[in-house]
């Protein structure tokens, strides 16, 4: 492949999809002991290439939305994992690790001291958040495509030391979605996308949680609502930057602002103005949507019934509870691997102790807080600072 030059997001998006089919291509290759060849290879060095060669600033790379506008994109996620892989592949997995060392201090040990206490244990379920936890986090979910290394070291560990593995993300499945930038082989892990509300399992068929009539119309004319606002020059932007427009099962998104804050702040609230305004006029009494905004994204989140509480939001408990009456995993039998990064992830931990006090604990965090938080629910309880760390643990496990 040769270096390309892009000078947009769409293009550069078409590039980083290319990059998602080379990599899921060699991780089959990889996982069947055949070497993926050449062209993998010089395919992600070109790719590499190509971003290296683009105009910065401040440290940003400089792209356009139409030729005309302009917004700087910060490409460390994609740029750093294409780094990995290339070692992966032309160095091999030592290579890789002394790699990961160097640019993690404590690498090794932190990786060793999760090995000693969790090698000797065959896990029930798996369940696990993924940007933040299992994959380096990046500022766009559309270019958040997993690294080779990554998908072989989490596909050895489902493969060896768990029954039920189970990615659980807000995100939803496709459009983009999960399926759009994981390169395991199919049928490796369950795909559960939008908290949990829609899923893949292990044979590849695809369910989800039953969602009233009323309220999926309600879902539909605001996902069309906002579909129309990309038509709009002074709103397009917010279609391609950080989050982008996710159209999740049961809660749409919406960036209203991204890492490298490509929009101003004019730009933003005007834009959170007219989303909100949107969901009065579509939900006049409240009744059964919510807003959520993060200052980066704008949830909307499509409430749901629970005789004890009324209405509330359908967090990732939720999702793990339909997913274990669904799928059959048992779940009052342990043992259970719970890991997450963020606060959003600990109902995943709080379903899984609910099952059974035979529940382990990995959460990727620098923030003390969060940290206490687990241990306090989880005596079984582990803290690393990077998802390198994690990754490499399970896939030495």
């Amino acid at each position: 492949m040769n270096v390309q030059v892009i000078s947009t997001l769409k293009q550069f998006y078409e590039l980083m999809a290319h990059t998602r089919d080379v990599r899921f291509q060699a991780v089959q290759s990889i996982l069947r002991r055949n070497d993926p060849g050449p062209d993998c290879l010089d395919s992600l060095k070109a790719v590499l290439a190509c971003f290296q060669a683009m105009p910065h600033e401040g440290g940003q790379v400089v792209m356009t939305i139409d030729q005309v506008k302009r917004i700087k994109v910060d490409l460390s996620y994609e740029v750093a994992e294409l780094k990995k892989d290339i070692i992966y592949l032309e160095k091999g997995e030592e290579a890789l690790l002394q790699y990961l060392e160097d640019i993690h201090p404590g690498f090794r040990s932190e990786t060793s001291k999760c090995i000693e206490k969790l090698q000797h244990l065959t896990f029930n379920c798996f369940i696990t958040d993924r940007d933040g936890t299992v994959n380096n986090y990046c500022g766009r979910y559309q270019s958040s495509v997993q690294s080779i290394y990554n998908a072989i070291f989490l596909t050895r560990f489902a493969k060896k030391k768990t029954k039920n593995p189970v990615i659980v993300t807000s995100a939803p499945l496709q459009g983009p979605g999960l399926l759009d930038v994981s390169v395991m082989p199919e049928k490796t892990v369950v795909y559960a996308a939008s908290k949990g509300r829609e899923f893949v399992d292990l044979r590849g068929k695809r369910r989800a949680f039953p969602i009233e009539s009323k309220k999926q119309r309600l879902m539909d004319e605001l996902n069309r609502r906002i579909d129309l606002l990309a038509e709009n020059q002074n709103y397009e932007k917010f279609f391609l930057i950080g989050s982008g427009f996710q159209k999740k099962f049961g809660q749409t998104t919406i960036a209203r602002q991204d890492i490298s804050g490509s929009a101003s702040e004019e730009e933003s609230r005007g834009f959170l103005r007219m989303v909100k305004r949107i969901v009065r006029e579509i939900d006049p009494m409240n009744e059964s949507l919510r807003i959520e905004d993060t200052g980066l994204d704008i949830e909307i989140i499509l409430t749901v019934s629970h005789t004890s509480k009324g209405l509330s939001d359908f967090n990732k408990a939720d999702g793990v509870r339909f997913l274990d009456k669904e799928l059959g995993f048992r779940m009052a039998k342990g043992p259970h691997l719970v890991c997450g990064d963020t606060s959003s992830d600990l109902p995943l931990l709080e379903a899984a102790l609910a099952k059974t006090p035979d529940t382990w604990a990995v959460f990727v965090t620098k923030d003390n807080n969060l940290a206490e938080k687990v241990r306090s629910l989880c005596s079984n309880s582990l803290i690393v600072p990077e998802p390198d760390i994690l990754v490499t643990m399970l896939g030495s496990l």
